[in-house]
């Protein structure tokens, strides 16, 4: 089917605000584009992945950490505030995997980097990403297209 954000006036608006909002703070872009890839490669969001490579590489990020992502508790190419951003972000996609669905520690190493803006924003874009995945997931779109 069409993307429901086509179908509907005003949400691709309301969801890209969101996006915008996120990027207020002085939290690295960088570090956004990683979640945004990781959660989209959790969810199998072939968009997603698609969009957050190129979108990555034009922020300067390199082959290396990109291929990386996907295993990046194995790799040495990622900082430790990356790490916790990522494992953030792993643990709100991962909600039902575990009783505690955000665990002190992983919300403790987060919170060690990143100020309450900045924390905000990365929620709120593990959330949008999340809500992105999803439509794209359930009406199956495919890398490459538009939005039909």
């Amino acid at each position: 089917m069409t993307n429901p954000v086509a179908l509907l006036d005003g949400a691709s608006g309301a969801i890209f605000a969101l996006m915008k909002a996120s990027r207020q703070t002085d939290l690295a872009h960088s570090t956004l584009e990683l979640v945004h890839l990781r959660v989209s490669q959790i969810n199998g969001c072939s968009p997603c992945v698609d969009s957050g490579v190129k979108s990555a590489k034009q922020a300067g990020e390199t082959d290396e950490r990109l291929h990386a992502v996907v295993a990046w508790r194995e790799t040495p190419y990622f900082t430790d505030e990356e790490r916790a951003a990522l494992a953030l972000a792993e643990s709100a996609t991962r909600l039902a995997d575990r009783p505690d669905a955000v665990s002190d520690e992983v919300w403790n190493d987060a919170a060690s980097f990143f100020d309450e803006r900045q924390l905000a924003a990365l929620i709120l874009y593990i959330a949008t990403t999340n809500l992105f995945n999803r439509l794209n997931a359930t009406t199956r779109q495919l890398a490459g297209r538009s939005w039909k």
